[in-house]
């Protein structure tokens, strides 16, 4: 397990753009993590006010963030940087709310020297919220 100090000298984000709370399951090639969804997310407040729903973009920011302390977390690549150069077949399947705790896992399918491509999906109590394919470079 991962816990939240080893995620942030994985990853450069803070808050309020660290979408990764926790490490669940960490193996060579996959990682599962969550993000507790709160009211007090600062993008709930414009998005929407009457009925609050966590931005799509975000949840696949989250899944990206996921795959990056995967491959940050790694001692060959300590200190580096990822790069994310797309997202393919990104599906959106369910409706992330305050309250729900957003479990992500993050599968390198393919690696070629820096670049990586990862299935990634996000799920709320068993059922898929979102999905879709991310590629990325890691650099210096």
């Amino acid at each position: 397990m991962i816990d939240i100090q080893e995620i942030k000298e994985a990853l450069p984000h803070r808050y309020p753009m660290l979408l990764v709370d926790r490490v669940l399951e960490v193996s060579e090639d996959t990682i599962v993590a969550i993000k507790n969804v709160t009211i007090n997310e600062p993008f709930f407040n414009g998005h929407f006010p009457q009925y609050p729903v966590m931005p799509g973009v975000l949840i696949m920011e989250a899944l990206a963030q996921t795959a990056g302390v995967l491959e940050l977390s790694k001692p060959e690549n300590k200190g580096k940087l990822v790069f994310y150069a797309s997202m393919d077949k990104v599906k959106f399947k369910k409706q992330v709310v305050p309250g729900d705790q957003l479990v992500m896992t993050a599968t390198f399918v393919k690696r070629r020297g820096t670049i990586a491509v990862v299935e990634a999906k996000a799920e709320v109590d068993g059922k898929l919220a979102a999905i879709g394919t991310l590629t990325f470079a890691i650099g210096n």
